[in-house]
């Protein structure tokens, strides 16, 4: 995926080192948020015999969002050691299974069974029910709010991470 080149603007300074306090960190409090709703999706996935990893790569997977080892690493932020192994054991409980290319013998394709098709459908119904709770009290302007602020802050921290390679 090419990178587009972003100009971020002039970092702020809300934080300082002297008196640096993890309870009022932004990273510190998405980090807790982003732990919270896959703690409660696992809690709802784990009758189903899917982990967190898991679940993330069977919903990729499923939204054809990506098929290959390396796609899949990229897509869910992982090392793609650690995504082979968690594709045995995807496959192990007959989830997916490995495609090698007819165009091009060096690759292969992951593919869901129809197993792992019915699985991967429950990612987004309890997806949509832990979230849902998460912002419990949130009206429609202060989601839309949170969303746009957040990808801002993904904006900038890409365009900061291409103008620290230059």
């Amino acid at each position: 995926m090419a990178r587009h080149h972003t100009t971020a603007p002039a970092p702020t300074h809300f934080y300082e080192p002297v008196g640096y306090c993890a309870d009022e960190s932004v990273g510190w409090l998405m980090k807790r948020a982003l732990m919270s709703v896959a703690q409660a999706a696992d809690k709802r996935l784990e009758p189903k015999g899917i982990t967190h990893a898991q679940w993330a790569t069977l919903f990729m997977l499923q939204r054809c969002r990506a098929s290959t080892v390396a796609e899949l690493a990229r897509e869910t932020q992982s090392d793609p050691g650690a995504m082979t192994r968690l594709l045995d054991r995807l496959e192990a409980k007959g989830f997916c299974r490995r495609q090698r290319s007819t165009d091009d013998r060096r690759v292969v394709r992951i593919e869901l069974t129809p197993e792992g098709d019915v699985a991967a459908q429950e990612v987004p119904i309890v997806l949509a029910q832990v979230l849902n709770e998460h912002l419990a009290g949130f009206s429609k302007t202060e989601w839309s709010q949170l969303k746009d602020m957040l990808r801002r802050i993904v904006t900038n921290g890409e365009a900061a991470e291409t103008r620290n390679a230059e």
